[in-house]
């Protein structure tokens, strides 16, 4: 393989990707990567505010994306953007999982025990994180197995490999999405096709809008407890930025990992890798 075949492994000129929280911090910067590589981009998400600056940082680019009010947890609602993501583009090649999170409410903490947690809370971290990552899969997957091809990648977490203190639902939910990536991988390519692939990225600690509360005082500005702990245990010393996610996404959207399916991959600075001794 000489230089040239391998960046054509890398070209998604032609292709369609649906993002599932593409106006997010990761799905955003996620949807920019790709498009600058030349695919086509649904954004899919309930909140499109953020839809108009990614599209100005798209440049002449951004006739290629397409946002759509969608919510994850609806079945009908996931139709209706795959229609609507067919009729621009024609078809859909790969699913980016992006959609999920937690909240303060499903969170430990000095004031909130364990024991308290309100069931409210828990249930919408499960459905986000476990049925908005599978009803997706169940919409567009469905396109891809008609075609006998295509690419699904989940969000994971570091939180499934190694469960973390004060997040129970937002760690098992994560643990839920590693492991249907595995059972989906297998049961599509065994029902319907090799050519359909499934895996998953598992970011180890990335500052967003969900969990700075955690990392970072209001206040002060300075790093809480819990965020001096992580980068203790972090051996590269910081928290990830969305553009360290690109390498990975790239190889497993692209058929330079076409041998690859049900595997969850760490990006976590080597977090995963430390035993703090």
């Amino acid at each position: 393989m000489d230089l040239g075949e391998l960046t054509r492994l890398y070209d998604f000129a032609g292709q369609t990707i649906v993002i599932t929280g593409g106006t997010g911090i990761l799905g955003g910067e996620i949807a920019c990567a790709l498009v600058g590589c030349g695919a086509n981009v649904a954004l899919l998400d309930k909140n499109l505010a953020p839809a108009e600056r990614l599209l100005e940082r798209m440049g002449p680019r951004a006739n290629q994306a397409l946002a759509v009010d969608t919510d994850v947890l609806d079945a009908g609602s996931l139709h209706a953007a795959a229609q609507a993501v067919v009729n621009k583009f024609a078809g859909v090649n790969c699913l980016v999982n992006a959609a999920g999170g937690n909240k303060p409410q499903a969170t430990t903490s000095p004031n909130l025990s364990f024991f308290d947690l309100p069931v409210d809370a828990l249930r919408w971290v499960f459905d986000l994180n476990i049925l908005g990552t599978m009803l997706p899969c169940q919409v567009f997957g469905k396109l891809m197995a008609e075609k006998g091809k295509g690419t699904i990648l989940n969000i994971s977490s570091m939180n499934a490999f190694r469960p973390l203190t004060r997040i129970p639902a937002y760690s098992a939910a994560k643990a839920g999405v590693s492991n249907f990536t595995q059972w989906l991988a297998v049961h599509m390519a065994q029902q319907y096709s090799p050519r359909i692939r499934v895996n998953a990225i598992a970011p180890g600690f990335f500052l967003t809008e969900q969990n700075r509360f955690l990392l970072y005082d209001e206040q002060t500005r300075e790093l809480t407890p819990r965020g001096q702990s992580i980068i203790a245990h972090t051996p590269m010393g910081r928290f990830g930025k969305p553009g360290d996610l690109f390498g990975a996404i790239l190889w497993l959207l692209s058929e330079a990992s076409a041998f690859v399916t049900g595997v969850i991959v760490p990006i976590d600075g080597g977090f995963s890798a430390y035993s703090g001794v």
